[in-house]
């Protein structure tokens, strides 16, 4: 086995919010990262410090992982750097806000792409080198929206409660191997996230009290090094979430959609 300064962990969606924030751990204990976002000038921007930070060597790789088949051409694109993958966190990820009758279907298919299918695609490759070799972890950034209805937000909901359901069984499949699988599931985190869905007016964000990314990378680096299957970052989360599992559907998607309406401050 290799050691630990020889190892690569890469970090889809890693030169902001969540994803910035894992880079920096697996950097600051000594991993090369491979470090993957759509925009090469921020790349070059993270890389530089964390090499200079932590003087590890950084990969980066420019692609917007909502084109069709740009998980596999990511695959590749390693394979023919001939890196070997210790590590993959499945980070990137979209959401879009509205009436599902009124959201743009376009927007929603390469939600779908990237929350569902590159996610699968790069879980699917990376994980049989893996089991192969009987070593490795995978990181799945899923959300708490996966174990709730999601009104006004439901494709979102609905590809992270497709990560959640598929990384449980994966625990179940692995669970005779040397690698492990985990489910990260963060609430609402104060990254550019909800500028980009268009709900940063929502009560969510405008009254609610937003997670630090940096406690929830920490909350789930520390589950993907101890092999958890999952862990739910944040107290009142994990009560949302308790509630959400006790209670009637139609009532969870109700205290889920109070959060979602527009705040008087956000006018």
């Amino acid at each position: 086995m290799a050691s630990i300064n020889e190892r690569y962990a890469v970090i889809t969606g890693a030169t902001s919010g969540i994803g910035y924030e894992l880079a920096k751990l697996f950097a600051k204990d000594g991993y090369k990262l491979v470090i993957v976002a759509r925009n090469q000038t921020e790349l070059d921007s993270k890389a530089s410090e964390f090499y200079s930070q932590y003087q590890t060597e950084v990969v980066t790789i420019a692609k917007d992982l909502s084109i069709n088949n740009s998980g596999f051409d990511l695959y590749d694109e390693i394979k023919a750097k001939g890196i070997q993958v210790d590590v993959l966190v499945n980070n990137a990820a979209q959401g879009q806000y509205g009436q599902f009758v009124e959201t743009d279907i376009q927007r929603e298919l390469e939600m779908v792409q990237l929350n569902i299918v590159t996610y699968l695609v790069l879980t699917k490759l990376f994980l049989k080198e893996m089991v192969a070799r009987n070593s490795g972890k995978i990181l799945q950034v899923a959300s708490i929206g996966g174990k709730l209805p999601g009104p006004l937000t439901s494709v979102y909901h609905a590809t992270k409660a497709f990560i959640v359901s598929h990384t449980d069984a994966l625990v179940n499949e692995l669970k005779d191997t040397g690698v492990t699988i985990t489910a990260l599931l963060p609430g609402p985190t104060d990254t550019d996230f909800f500028r980009k869905a268009g709900m940063e007016n929502t009560t969510m964000v405008q009254e609610g009290s937003l997670s630090d990314p940096a406690k929830v990378a920490k909350d789930g680096y520390e589950a993907l090094m101890s092999g958890d299957a999952s862990v739910i970052s944040g107290l009142k989360n994990k009560i949302q979430v308790g509630m959400a599992d006790i209670l009637p559907d139609n009532v969870a998607a109700k205290m889920v959609e109070k959060q979602m309406e527009p705040s008087d401050k956000g006018q």
